[in-house]
């Protein structure tokens, strides 16, 4: 995995700004610490960070092609190279190097993007075909690599793998921020895809393709999309050997590695089941954990469990909160608002595992394709009543219950009723939209200062979520909201967070269970195979339970979560100390200060939980004093 930057002259053949093409790597050097390389040529210029794990002596880029002279500079992984290096070697191809950048580069001079559909993989790419002067970005179909662009005033093309490059240019003059990017920020706790927190700088969205070069309008294509199309005469019990067999065909894919390769083992079922692949191919296993002192949210007892059962070396971190170092660090990292508490042991875990490997393959995917989420099984009980009672019905009767009901975080789940109704006055998506927000609507809509909110006007962040779930082409409810997820909460969430908190570190992280042929392959399996009378992931703990065990499977996850509520009660140390004092947040105009004043104080008295609320504020100050007025 590495880093990638560029400019590109929408307008002729001007010189490339080489001191900012400098200062645009230099940005994303923790991406790739092994390596640096530069192309120029009249009007474009690549840069590359690179972190070397396959062909580690070979593959340096920017590679110059042997076909047309073409240039890659990429960021990622192809796992299939090897069977597409046989393909163009029997066409006449002579590789000079062991590289997957090679063949990738090769493939592309000598069948145009089309080459990208045979790929299996991770990837951000840059390719410059200087024959025909265009550049072709793309990234892969689930969004594990980012890349972000912008065009500035005098017609030139940036691009890199994280904002801060962009920012470090200098080419860009001013950073105004996209205000319909706060108010999602501040409903969901990311930005969703297109988007980013500044309004000229934008992210090229999953398994999209963006061709550019001078006198030509910037295109973007689609070349990927999961389906849902149920396969109703799949049997239960063939299918969950079949899904196994499938996650040791991807994990032992993603095992290629000339750098020391590990795990993550967080406790759940999905990296357990992935260390457990990993241990069949026979391989030593380094197993990286991290946990906390609170009991409620300590996962270590069952990572410590499967790392003995498959003699894996293991490593543990307690996560202790350093509110003035580790916030800013993250917030840098992430180079937007980002209000995932899990962000933050993430980048410790990052750190811990970067002291033992260099990769390091995790679990992620397995709850967005197999319906592990708790929110499902609620949706679709909500969809039944939606069905039943008509809306205008459900809107007067629930509509003024959520709003009166009071927000029992303390009570038992089945007591806490609020957003069950408020969820129940909406329609599907904007119920969906409300499941997955890290804030409940009508709070994050108070956050916002009445001038914010006076400027979004009707601009509702529950259309990002209903706009996913009327692409999926599917007439079951849950595929309809997996594929929503697949589409923003995935990638705008759970892989920016895997990828900041990695790459931060120079370690490279692959998702097996995200690889896109196992994607399709369960995208055909029948909804009550994954969700069936409340029991979530059913076929894939089918699958694992030979090597997991019922009793492992079955037990209550915890969550990976940080444990804010208390962290922002602490009598020293206490985060919400030096919101207080901050001007930032206070002076953007941006939010609702006597608000979250009042949130704070009852927060700390123990009155009320505001924490998630609190937290969205202290990631977005951290944002401002990191990164936008850096």
């Amino acid at each position: 995995m590495c880093g990638i930057a560029g400019i590109l002259d929408l307008n002729g053949t001007r010189e490339i700004n080489r001191d900012a093409l400098n200062r645009m790597a230099a940005a994303i050097v923790h991406r790739g610490p092994d390596g640096e390389g530069f192309f120029t040529a009249p009007g474009i210029g690549l840069a590359h960070q690179r972190l070397a794990i396959i062909d580690i002596d070979g593959g340096a880029q920017p590679f110059k092609t042997q076909a047309r002279d073409c240039v890659l500079s990429f960021n990622g992984e192809i796992y299939n190279y090897e069977n597409l290096a046989d393909e163009l070697t029997s066409k006449g191809l002579i590789p000079r190097t062991r590289s997957d950048t090679e063949i990738l580069a090769e493939g592309l001079a000598r069948n145009g993007t089309g080459f990208i559909d045979q790929l299996r993989g991770m990837f951000a790419l840059s390719f410059w075909e200087p024959d025909t002067c265009r550049l072709t970005l793309a990234r892969d179909r689930l969004g594990e690599r980012p890349l972000y662009y912008t065009q500035t005033n005098d017609g030139f093309l940036l691009f890199a793998s994280e904002i801060r490059a962009i920012l470090a240019s200098g080419l860009i003059k001013k950073r105004h921020l996209n205000q319909e990017a706060i108010a999602d920020y501040f409903f969901y706790g990311y930005v969703p895809d297109p988007k980013t927190i500044f309004q000229d700088i934008h992210k090229l969205p999953p398994a999209h393709i963006l061709t550019a070069g001078p006198g030509m309008d910037v295109q973007l294509t689609r070349f990927w999309q999961p389906v849902f199309a149920a396969n109703n005469a799949l049997n239960f019990s063939d299918a969950s050997e079949l899904l196994l067999e499938e996650i040791d065909n991807a994990v032992s894919a993603q095992m290629i590695s000339d750098a020391p390769l590990g795990a993550f083992l967080s406790g759940g079922a999905d990296s357990a089941g992935v260390v457990a692949s990993m241990h069949q191919k026979g391989e030593n296993i380094v197993a990286c954990t991290v946990g906390f002192d609170e009991a409620s949210h300590d996962e270590r007892p069952f990572a410590r469990q499967i790392a003995t059962k498959f003699n894996a070396e293991h490593h543990e971190l307690v996560a202790e909160l350093n509110a003035t170092a580790l916030i800013d660090d993250v917030a840098l990292a992430f180079g937007e608002p980002f209000a995932d508490s899990s962000a933050l042991p993430s980048f410790l875990l990052a750190k811990l595992a970067r002291n033992h490997v260099t990769v390091a393959l995790t679990g992620d995917g397995g709850d967005e394709l197999f319906a592990g989420y708790r929110r499902y099984p609620f949706f679709l009980n909500e969809e039944k009543a939606r069905s039943v009672v008509p809306h205008a019905i459900r809107k007067t009767v629930f509509g003024p219950a959520g709003a009166l009901y009071p927000k029992l975080d303390w009570a038992p789940r089945p007591m806490r009723f609020k957003t069950t109704f408020q969820s129940l006055a909406q329609s599907s998506a904007e119920g969906y939209a409300a499941a997955v927000a890290i804030n409940l609507p009508d709070r994050a809509r108070k956050m916002l200062s009445r001038d914010l909110q006076k400027t979004l006007n009707r601009y509702r962040p529950h259309d990002v979520i209903a706009q996913a779930m009327a692409g999926a082409n599917t007439d079951s409810d849950l595929s309809r909201i997996q594929y929503a997820d697949l589409m923003t909460w995935l990638p705008g969430r759970m892989l920016v967070k895997t990828d900041r908190a990695s790459m931060a570190h120079g370690l490279e992280v692959r998702p097996p269970l995200l690889d896109h042929r196992l994607v399709e392959w369960a995208g055909q399996l029948p909804a009550n195979f994954k969700l069936e009378n409340g029991v979530r992931k059913r076929v894939l703990k089918k699958a694992f339970e030979p090597r997991l065990g019922q009793s492992y499977l079955n037990r209550p996850k915890k969550g990976f979560d940080a444990p804010i509520v208390n962290w922002l009660r602490r009598e020293s140390g206490n985060p919400l100390d030096r919101l207080t004092a901050s001007h930032h947040w206070r002076e953007s105009g941006y939010l609702n200060d006597q608000m979250i004043d009042k949130m704070s104080r009852a927060h700390r008295s123990g009155r009320a939980n505001f924490a998630q609320e609190l937290w969205s504020v202290i990631m977005f100050d951290a944002f401002l004093r990191n990164v936008a007025s850096a």
